[in-house]
């Protein structure tokens, strides 16, 4: 299987040097010279928080609107690739009463722990701050950036971790032309769920209760260039926020492998678990890349801490189809299920049977799968979300 995103990447920087002087240009001539601080969501208990985020030159657009056209979704998917970084800036960043002093990386990217006690145990979300303390800005004004830090409360039951791509969204990152054109040339409007994956996650995050407020964790190998993409999509979809875990596409060599993806899907996930050694999980993904496989070494590293393992089947081929019945033993030697389906409504209804999600959501999930397949005339048709009407067979391998 090609990795599609190594080849992406590689057009990314080669139509990032082709138009650099034209860009810098155009930014000279704008006055373009501001910095700020982007603050992504991070994780943590009552006591301690992972944050991470970047220092990069002020980018020159906001949110998508309803009229976008393809030149400017585009320009702006430029605009991300050729972010300037504040290379080795000293920020500090504080939550629940504790400063600490970071320095970003050479692409900006700084982050760390924070040990401390929030001052706001009554919110899920509780805020941090980061401020610039060298370079000065220009002008001696005081550059600060503020963000969020997701705490699960103590009625959560158990936590998700999820794929994004192909699994949230309709990234199609088998196919290298296909995923191009939907990561250049779409914006959090016009970019696609996969059908019911909205309905489904609440019903997770709500668990069988209704109030669990279980944490939901975004796991993906796209970049930190796309961020407020993928945060826009998930809050137009409705879909449960939480922490979003990314990688910066560095240009070195054997960056974008498929090795990479592998190392830092691993380390994020284990780093989840290892925060919230209470809770037990269940993930969920795609057939696409190697989330089965990522997810069997974490069923085996974890033993007991694994509900259930869903893989949505986007692949059709006797080869990957072999590859994962594979995986699907040793999965199921673990005493963990393994569901693997065409559809959110195999997964919900296994879930619900299991007692995780409240059985009273089904027809929620199974309504909203319609109306993005465009069958309820609700919604737009979802292209490539299933075809209607028909089943969505599922098959479920291991018991719980």
């Amino acid at each position: 299987m090609s990795d599609w995103s190594e080849e992406f990447g590689y057009i990314l920087r080669k139509v990032a040097r082709t138009a650099g002087s034209a860009a810098r240009a155009v930014k000279s001539a704008l006055d373009n010279d501001a910095n700020e601080i982007l603050c992504y969501r991070g994780f943590g208990n009552s006591s301690r928080a992972w944050i991470y985020g970047r220092v990069i030159e002020k980018r020159e657009f906001g949110v998508s609107a309803e009229g976008d056209s393809t030149l400017r979704n585009l320009l702006n998917t430029y605009r991300r690739a050729d972010s300037d970084p504040l290379p080795f800036a000293d920020v500090n960043a504080t939550w629940g009463g504790t400063t600490v002093a970071m320095k970003a990386d050479d692409e900006g990217f700084f982050g760390g722990w924070i040990d401390g006690t929030s001052n706001d145990p009554g919110n899920i979300a509780r805020k941090y701050t980061v401020e610039l303390v060298a370079p000065i800005a220009a002008g001696g004004n005081v550059l600060k950036g503020a963000g969020e830090i997701f705490v699960p409360p103590d009625t959560a039951r158990f936590g998700v971790i999820s794929d994004i791509d192909d699994t949230v969204i309709q990234s199609r990152v088998s196919s290298f032309i296909q995923a191009a054109r939907t990561v250049m040339l779409e914006n959090a409007r016009t970019r696609l769920p996969f059908p019911g994956v909205a309905a489904f996650y609440r019903a997770l995050a709500n668990g069988s209760s209704g109030d669990e407020k279980n944490p939901i964790f975004y796991v993906s190998s796209s970049p930190w260039n796309i961020y407020d993409v993928i945060s826009e999509f998930m809050s137009l979809q409705n879909i449960p926020a939480g922490p979003i875990l990314l990688r910066d596409w560095d240009i070195a060599i054997g960056a974008l492998s498929s090795s990479r993806h592998f190392e830092h899907k691993s380390v994020a996930i284990k780093s989840i678990l290892g925060m919230y050694p209470h809770l037990s999980f269940i993930l969920i993904g795609d057939s696409s890349q190697h989330d089965p496989e990522i997810y069997s070494h974490v069923v085996s590293e974890f033993p007991g801490r694994i509900h259930a393992v869903y893989i949505r089947d986007v692949i059709r081929s006797s080869e990957r189809t072999t590859s994962m019945k594979k995986l699907a033993e040793e999965i199921f030697a673990a005493h963990v299920t393994l569901v693997i389906s065409d559809d959110t409504l195999g997964a919900a209804r296994h879930a619900a049977g299991c007692g995780w999600i409240d059985s009273g959501a089904l027809p929620g999930v199974g309504d909203e799968k319609r109306a993005d397949e465009g069958t309820s005339g609700s919604k737009v048709a979802v292209p490539d979300g299933g075809k209607p009407g028909s089943p969505a067979p599922s098959e479920l391998i291991g018991d719980n």
